[in-house]
């Protein structure tokens, strides 16, 4: 699965923004683009398209640059890969569920598998906030309610290995 550089560039960009600013005071997006390393011009495109999906305010002025929109642990890293239109894809299915990724429009046999993985990282995704990223506290077992798996054996040539 990969997570392509407008996805990883708005959210670094955004945990910045709430870092450095958060809801009180704005922020330009040459600082921005100055404390993380980002392209500026690629910083205007990703920022217009949350500010159309509502993530973040801009205000105008000599003492202008982008707010965030609502509080941090309100918005989701989800939301903000949502909002620059990356789809989180580990399948190479294009279309609905019953299109497959091989030539012949079937799907391969480890389909169910990576469409499962896409399910746990879009639901992961979903409950990690920008707080939780601010205060480091993004943990898979503490979002999906998961425990770790039992051990079970692995057998390789009739031998059992523990």
């Amino acid at each position: 699965m990969k997570i392509n550089t407008k996805a990883r560039y708005a959210v670094m960009a955004m945990v910045d923004l709430a870092q450095y600013n958060g809801e009180f005071t704005a922020s330009s997006l040459t600082a921005i683009s100055e404390r993380q390393g980002l392209s500026l011009s690629y910083l205007e495109q990703i920022f217009l398209k949350l500010r159309r999906a509502g993530l973040v305010v801009s205000n105008r002025g000599i003492h202008g640059g982008y707010l965030l929109s609502k509080k941090t642990e309100e918005i989701y890293i989800y939301d903000i890969i949502k909002a620059v239109e990356v789809p989180i894809k580990a399948t190479l299915c294009r279309g609905g569920p019953h299109v497959g990724c091989k030539t012949k429009g079937t799907q391969c046999l480890t389909h169910s598998l990576w469409a499962g993985l896409e399910e746990v990282v879009e639901k992961f995704l979903q409950h990690a906030s920008l707080e939780d990223i601010l205060r480091r506290q993004v943990s898979g077992y503490n979002f999906l309610n998961l425990e770790k798996a039992p051990s079970r054996p692995v057998v390789y040539t009739g031998v059992r290995i523990f």
